[in-house]
């Protein structure tokens, strides 16, 4: 958070590591009125002006959620629930995962990293089949590698045992890239998981 003053504003999304719902999220700004000045619409059928309380209580017309915006409830609900401690333990649990994986991928054949030491707990990885194995690294390699990931996936579907992202990047063929972020999530889902891309990967 060093140099967070020098922001004009901050953005905050708890819905991966902390598992809220994805729409709750939190913008602070530094000038006062922004929200205000940026979203208000002035829809007199949801914000009366002749209301018999303090209209400065209706802050929907300050968000861009308008009424949903008290979506952030959600999240005080959990924070409640669980407190610092518990949400210190999911994330921490959600990282070992991430670190678990990352070894279990190192250790298999056929698995290869974007990054050795990923950031955070997205892991991106190519699953090589055994008939490409020997291929030399190269264009053609490239566009056969490219297609690997989306037929997998494809058969993930089909078979409905399972389901991971996968994206190019660049001049890079088609990754899978592994968000961790379920706290139920276990290693033995990991295993089963890597189990699964290689059964499949062997009948493209």
């Amino acid at each position: 958070m060093h140099g967070i003053e020098r922001a004009d504003s901050v953005t905050w999304n708890p819905h991966k590591m902390m598992g809220a719902t994805l729409q709750c999220s939190a913008i602070l700004l530094k000038h006062k009125g922004l929200l205000g000045q940026c979203n208000s619409m002035c829809a007199d059928y949801l914000f009366q002006q002749d209301k018999h309380y303090d209209l400065r209580y209706d802050t929907g017309d300050k968000a861009i959620q308008c009424g949903r915006h008290n979506d952030v409830f959600k999240l005080w609900l959990m924070w409640r629930s669980k407190g610092d401690s518990g949400f210190e333990s999911q994330i921490n649990q959600l990282f070992e995962l991430s670190r678990y994986m990352l070894e279990r991928l190192k250790e298999r054949s056929g698995f290869e990293l974007l990054l050795d030491e990923p950031e955070s707990t997205n892991i991106c990885f190519w699953y090589v089949p055994q008939n490409m194995r020997s291929m030399v690294h190269g264009q053609e390699r490239d566009i056969k590698l490219s297609k690997v990931a989306p037929k997998i996936k494809a058969l993930m579907m089909e078979c409905g045992t399972t389901m991971i992202g996968y994206q190019p990047l660049g001049n890079k063929p088609n990754f899978f890239r592994m968000v961790i972020s379920n706290p139920a999530a276990r290693t033995h889902d990991i295993d089963f998981l890597l189990d699964e891309i290689e059964r499949l990967g062997e009948e493209i």
